[in-house]
């Protein structure tokens, strides 16, 4: 059985014995269920759920944090009389090859305020996106290469 679904049942069970069906005794019940997975691994043989949650909860986190310093960036575009942003367009080599991989890089991009995912190129490896705030071209693109799309492969391979 997969490990992360064996996880969501071992949740499931913590929140009914807890009589917590919610979402603070789900997330508990799933941390307490990752622990003893973790403490039973050698059970289960070679698996790499114990490298790709941690990475998952990391890209979420990440993108939690730029979704929010985006919102603030664009809402002080909007509030304040003098409009600081330099739109763009720019091509971005991307290292990403399946269509997961593709798919979830853009669509990350066109959910972050301020971006959006233009097109992907013929051969499928650049990927246009629209910047709002662009102020260095490299820049831009290494804090979404280095960033968001590393983040992704790391979840995904």
């Amino acid at each position: 059985m997969n490990l992360f679904l064996l996880n969501i049942f071992l949740s499931i069970g913590f929140s009914a014995v807890l009589g917590q069906f919610n979402l603070s005794g789900f997330l508990a019940g799933f941390i307490v269920g990752y622990i003893a997975l973790w403490l039973t691994k050698p059970l289960y043989g070679p698996t790499r759920y114990f490298e790709r949650l941690p990475k998952v909860i990391g890209l979420i986190g990440f993108f939690a944090k730029e979704l929010l310093v985006s919102n603030l960036r664009v809402l002080w575009d909007v509030i304040t009389p003098t409009h600081i942003s330099r739109p763009g367009i720019i091509g971005i080599r991307l290292d990403a090859r399946t269509d997961a991989e593709i798919m979830l890089v853009a669509n990350l991009i066109s959910l972050t305020p301020g971006t959006l995912s233009l097109d992907l190129s013929e051969d499928r490896q650049v990927l246009y996106i629209h910047v709002m705030f662009l102020d260095d071209i490299e820049e831009t693109r290494q804090q979404i290469k280095q960033g968001l799309e590393r983040r992704v492969l790391e979840v995904m391979r």
